[in-house]
């Protein structure tokens, strides 16, 4: 009875495989793979996840070959290798007690989300010859020529290269691209603000927050993005409160608020309430869990 139930569309994808051409094959391929990202999302084990991921991504970098211009591949890759570089690789670097771990791990961090910046920026050239050109010249002219079918290709490019930078903070060339980033976000946020349930905000968050008034911060625009942030999610993703406890709170000192952010954060349930976020949210709450333990390194009272 099992061979029955199944011998129709195994046969059909034997014969598809057998008699179509190969660029159609690795094409319906490609667009599988790179549309399969809510399996690790949905997650509630985040160990698997981290074991799973980088064959998903080898995988997907060999389809690549391929189809070296499939726009939701290279999106994929982009936001694969961000979340997985941040999530484990970045995320196991800072807890490491051994310097020379550390200072690996944060090294390897940096190389993935230099890797997913690449994957963003083919990305956002495919169909814009010149493009990383004219974002170096005219960073916001560049970027006013991406339209709202790439905003994930705006947000994970801008994510994956803030990342690098405040992995890298003794790198004066990352530092120095910090407009080409804030371009590419400016225009994720005025296309869809709504893109990943305010993902696009809680990158504000971290960038007005964690500058000083006079390099051009704000405390009170970086509250009105997490507000927005945690608005646009209907409060099921905890990362913007977690993201406003580590730059705003801490920069101002205000031990309080960044205490009641966290504890926030962990009192959501992770692995029951908000499947589509789930793996986010445990990532979260692992970050919220290690920020807390460092409270007195981070507060001077």
């Amino acid at each position: 009875m099992g061979f029955r139930r199944y011998s129709l569309p195994l046969l059909a994808a034997c014969f598809l495989l057998a008699c179509s051409p190969r660029s159609y094959v690795v094409s319906r391929m490609a667009d599988a793979a790179s549309s399969g990202g809510d399996v690790f999302a949905r997650d509630d084990d985040p160990e698997l996840v981290r074991d799973a991921v980088p064959f998903a991504l080898k995988a997907m970098e060999s389809l690549l070959s391929s189809k070296p211009d499939h726009k939701g591949l290279l999106a994929a890759l982009c936001k694969g290798f961000t979340q997985y570089a941040v999530a484990f690789v970045r995320q196991d670097a800072e807890e490491a007690r051994d310097p020379a771990v550390r200072r690996e791990g944060m090294e390897r961090a940096r190389r993935l989300l230099l890797r997913a910046r690449g994957y963003g920026m083919r990305g956002l050239s495919v169909g814009r010859d010149g493009f990383a050109t004219a974002l170096a010249e005219d960073p916001a002219g560049a970027c006013a020529r991406v339209g709202a079918e790439d905003v994930a290709l705006l947000y994970w490019t801008g994510a994956a290269w803030s990342l690098a930078v405040s992995t890298s903070p003794d790198d004066p060339s990352l530092l120095a691209d910090l407009p080409k980033i804030e371009a590419l976000m400016r225009r994720a946020l005025a296309t869809d603000e709504r893109y990943d349930d305010g993902a696009v905000h809680e990158f504000f968050v971290a960038f007005e927050g964690g500058r000083p008034e006079a390099m051009g911060g704000s405390v009170d625009r970086a509250r009105r993005h997490m507000e927005r942030a945690m608005a646009l999610s209907g409060g099921r993703k905890v990362s913007p409160l977690v993201t406003f406890a580590e730059t705003v709170s801490v920069r101002t000192q205000d031990r309080k608020g960044f205490l009641e952010l966290l504890d926030r954060a962990l009192a959501f349930d992770a692995r029951s309430a908000s499947p589509e976020h789930r793996m986010g949210n445990l990532v979260s709450q692992r970050r919220a869990r290690w920020l807390k333990g460092r409270v007195d390194d981070l507060f001077l009272d």
